[in-house]
């Protein structure tokens, strides 16, 4: 009882926040920025802010050179300051109302190449559960200090973003060392994270669509590059509301696992780790665009930078500029230049929306920033203008490859290194995954996980409602 796991809002709550209970969501806005670690919180995780508008904007033509509107939600709302929230509280209270894991017996154990690490780590607390985050030790310092600030103890592995199998090895130390308390929860395979991107994250961005006439108010495309592969189950949902749409997957050029069976270091932290994902559908995956990781750490400098900032004023509107220069990290750069790459490659039209994410922002890039501006120097008018030209108006569609049958099987094969032979999965199960049955059954879990929400929301409410302050 001293340690009763808090669980908040259900799926459907966390797609419409103005169905929780009036007073938990009044509360909940005023704790945002009064109490941000209070565990209210729990109930600001939602792509909506305190009006229920969708976090988003639409990135200025004059800045991307395609006619398609390139329509970015961005993350930096949400507690912590990314939507990694989401699917870290998706997955802990999943195995919460299940009984799978028990806050007094079990320790957390959070996977991750940041933004995940850091949001496990705030949801932990808030749960009530304790916590050890697993990250590559060449993760900005920023991530560090966020988890160790949420009260996480944090153990570095060897290697920088590609180096996950690293990370899997700790874990599986971690777990030998005490297999009677330690719990992994790994975004790589647990469908708690592509439930919640399937459901509210796909939902919003078909809602959006509709309720601001955006464009034509369809989706031609979701473009996503992929770390856990979470956020792209988005486009599974936007697929069977808009049949055409591409879903199309970004990964670093220095690491082209999907496209090319390749490998390498790179520096787009939170995307491109050298494997293929569980809980990544790759059967409905339409194509792999490849994206420079200086490009997007260049192209972050000029829309954060004062003197990059005055450039792009010249260009677009001096507002929406100003709007947009502290919502975007390393990996919404990149999945802007991979929508501008993709619009390209299929000659998307005027009326036409693809829409990306901004995963957090500039606040947890200053140290690489600094790096950058060591390596590179300053950023002035000159170097604004010839990296806006290069990198965004000018941007090639290359290093595309679509999604041909062969194509997906190749992708889909890939998985049988990491997951059955590294990790336990069974072929039957891989087998499985190549039917679009296998994902629709994990999307209809979302009704059932609702429902065990309320219930222990039911039975647990005297205690809740004093954890909560209500």
């Amino acid at each position: 009882m001293e340690r009763l796991p808090v669980v908040g809002p259900t799926f459907e709550e966390m797609l419409h926040p103005w169905k929780i209970d009036p007073d938990i969501r009044k509360r909940a806005i005023k704790a945002k920025t009064s109490s941000p670690l209070h565990p209210i919180n729990l109930y600001n995780i939602t792509w909506r802010d305190e009006r229920d508008e969708v976090c988003h904007f639409v990135m200025p033509k004059e800045l991307t050179g395609v006619e398609a509107n390139i329509i970015v939600l961005y993350g930096k709302e949400f507690p912590s300051g990314s939507h990694k929230v989401g699917p870290t509280y998706s997955i802990l209270s999943e195995k919460t109302v299940t009984g799978e894991i028990d806050a007094v017996r079990n320790t957390l154990v959070w996977p991750s190449t940041g933004n995940y690490g850091i949001g496990g780590a705030w949801v932990g607390s808030e749960m009530n559960y304790k916590s050890i985050v697993v990250l590559p030790e060449l993760m900005s310092q920023e991530r560090f200090d966020m988890i160790r600030g949420y009260g996480a103890e944090v153990i570095a592995t060897k290697g920088c973003e590609s180096n996950v199998k690293e990370i899997y090895d700790k874990t599986k130390e971690l777990v030998q060392a005490d297999p009677e308390h330690i719990r992994i929860l790994n975004q790589f395979q647990e469908f708690g994270n592509y439930r919640f991107h399937y459901y509210v994250t796909g939902n919003t961005m078909v809602e959006l669509v509709k309720e601001k006439n955006i464009g034509n108010g369809r989706i031609a495309g979701v473009v996503l590059t992929v770390g856990s592969a979470g956020a792209i189950a988005s486009g599974d949902r936007v697929k069977q509301e808009f049949s055409e749409a591409k879903i199309i997957a970004g990964e670093p050029v220095q690491c082209p696992t999907i496209a090319l069976n390749g490998y390498g270091d790179h520096d787009i932290q939170g995307i491109g780790d050298k494997h293929v994902t569980w809980i990544h559908n790759v059967m409905n995956t339409d194509g792999i665009v490849l994206i420079d990781d200086m490009d997007c750490k260049k192209m972050l400098q000029v829309m954060t930078d004062p003197e990059g900032i005055s450039f792009l004023k010249e260009l677009a509107d001096s507002e929406m500029v100003d709007f947009m220069s502290d919502k975007l990290g390393i990996s919404g750069i990149a999945n802007i230049i991979g929508a501008i790459k993709t619009a390209k490659f299929y000659k998307m039209k005027r009326d036409e929306n693809i829409f990306v994410i901004a995963t957090d922002s500039i606040a947890r890039y200053g140290s690489v920033m600094r790096q950058m501006k060591e390596q590179t120097g300053a950023v002035d008018r000159v170097e604004a203008k010839s990296r806006t030209e290069r990198i965004f108006l000018g941007q090639e569609p290359s290093w595309f490859f679509e999604g041909d049958k062969y194509g997906r099987e190749r992708w889909h094969n890939l998985k049988y290194f990491t997951w059955v032979e590294q990790q336990g999965k069974t072929v039957e199960e891989l087998n499985a995954q190549k039917e679009q049955a296998y994902w629709l059954e994990k999307q209809s879990e979302v009704s059932r996980m609702n429902r065990l929400i309320e219930d222990y929301r039911k039975e647990h409410w005297d205690t809740l409602r004093g954890v909560m302050g209500i």
